[in-house]
């Protein structure tokens, strides 16, 4: 079974490698997709995350498979690497030496904020490896009642000036939104330290259709425009043009 993989459909417009280390993810976001694409029960995917069987052994094979390949494998899609297990496990660490000793390249995809900074020392030893966060709002009660397992905002953005001084390459998924004023007020915040910014919407949740998404589009680009920061609008909400 591969570890290391080509993702499909709309994960492409991440990645165009990624893998996952482990199953489940402690995180409990609401609006998780993950347990559904992942046919695990909800209650199961959150509270009894665990690391993929035989993970190190398997993600060795196939780093020595991709050795050198120049493409940025994700981590992750359907789990978090800096999840509160990883604190038991370590298993980031061990992932990553992993994939300095074959020469391959990381993105890192987290809503586990200052978690992730004990590993930045082997992060940028490759100037190509990028840092990430999910950020879906800048107000902690709110991140708690959907996100109620992950870092708070703040140290989610606490994590990415880490990885700014550094010189790590930065950048924010705002996927799902689910408060569009704190998007525009997280990037007047951020975009001093952050490099890029990609965003989605709010998919399979009743609440994406109290959100004017065109109206959104619109105001998120004149602010991403006005700080001339780069940005990468995805394919569900550019059919909001």
């Amino acid at each position: 079974m591969a570890i290391i993989y080509e993702p499909k459909g709309k994960a492409r417009e991440y990645a165009e490698l990624a893998t996952n280390i482990y199953n489940g993810c402690g995180h409990a976001c609401k609006y998780c997709y993950a347990p559904a694409a992942t046919f695990t029960p909800r209650d199961k995917f959150n509270n009894e995350p665990a690391p993929r069987k035989n993970i190190l052994e398997q993600f060795e094979k196939d780093a020595i498979k991709f050795k050198g390949d120049p493409r940025s494998i994700l981590l992750s899609f359907t789990s978090d690497l800096y999840q509160p297990i990883n604190d038991r496990f370590k298993l980031s660490r061990l992932i990553l030496l992993d994939m300095a000793r074959n020469n391959l390249t990381t993105t890192i995809l987290t809503k586990g904020g200052t978690r992730a900074c004990a590993d930045f020392d082997i992060l940028a030893k490759n100037k190509k490896n990028t840092f990430s966060v999910t950020l879906t709002t800048d107000n902690p009660d709110e991140s708690l009642a959907w996100e109620p397992g992950a870092a708070l905002p703040a140290d989610r953005i606490e994590s990415l000036k880490e990885a700014k001084k550094l010189k790590l390459k930065t950048w924010i998924s705002f996927e799902p939104v689910i408060n569009p004023n704190a998007v525009m007020r997280l990037i007047r915040e951020t975009y001093k330290f952050v490099d890029l910014y990609k965003i989605g919407k709010l998919n399979y949740h009743p609440l994406a259709k109290k959100i004017d998404w065109h109206t959104f589009l619109i105001n998120v680009e004149s602010t991403l425009n006005r700080y001339n920061k780069p940005f990468y609008i995805k394919k569900d909400l550019e059919l909001y043009r």
